[in-house]
């Protein structure tokens, strides 16, 4: 069984250092999915983000880089 986290867009502002205004308009629909990213319980105007997908989204393309001394570079 996946254990979901849930949070608010207050919440989430603060881990990813956005504000919650901009989340509200410039990445809910535009960049985020709802089903996927965040889902509106029982109807409401009220978002609820699962953490685990956007974490999934923000660690997209940032997997460490092999150097050839034997070091990695975290991008």
């Amino acid at each position: 069984m996946n254990i979901v986290t849930l949070i608010t867009t207050e919440e989430l502002g603060k881990r990813i250092c956005y504000s919650p205004r901009y989340i509200r308009r410039q990445l809910v629909d535009y960049k985020l999915i709802e089903g996927v990213h965040y889902t509106r319980p029982f109807g409401g105007k009220k978002i609820l983000f699962v953490w685990e997908r956007i974490q999934d989204e923000l660690n997209l393309g940032l997997s460490p880089i092999p150097m050839a001394a034997g070091g990695i570079c975290h991008g």
